[in-house]
């Protein structure tokens, strides 16, 4: 949904249980007209987004934000500022099928976001 648009996968890393990515951001995505003219910022809904969309590349399925335990917006990202953003997921797969995440956006040492939380595979 925002990859390709919103931003690009420059790189990626995959253990059993983690999946990071080097994300090129598109500092001329209209989304950014409008949050904020002249100061662009990231919304939160589509770091979010983002964190989905990255773990569903790395298991290989559709999932569904069960519940979202832990969540801060640390930082904002201005793309202009921050063309470049990392993002490092870790993972367990539960009998149940859920999917307990931890996650962060950043760039070096700056953390703009952290998550914690449960997905459900969706079939």
């Amino acid at each position: 949904m925002l990859a390709g648009n919103l931003y690009t996968i420059l790189e990626t890393q995959q253990t059993e249980n983690s999946f990071a990515a080097l994300l090129a951001l598109n500092a001329a995505h209209p989304i950014f007209e409008g949050h904020f003219p002249g100061q662009p910022v990231m919304p939160g809904v589509c770091m979010m987004q983002t964190i989905q969309e990255l773990l569903e590349k790395g298991l290989q399925r559709k999932l569904l934000l069960q519940k979202a335990a832990n969540m801060k917006f640390l930082v904002m990202i201005n793309p202009v500022v921050q063309p470049q953003v990392s993002t490092e997921l870790q993972y367990t797969l539960q009998d149940d099928g859920t999917v307990k995440t931890t996650a962060v956006i950043k760039s070096e040492t700056t953390v703009f976001m952290k998550f914690q939380g449960t997905f459900k595979i969706s079939h």
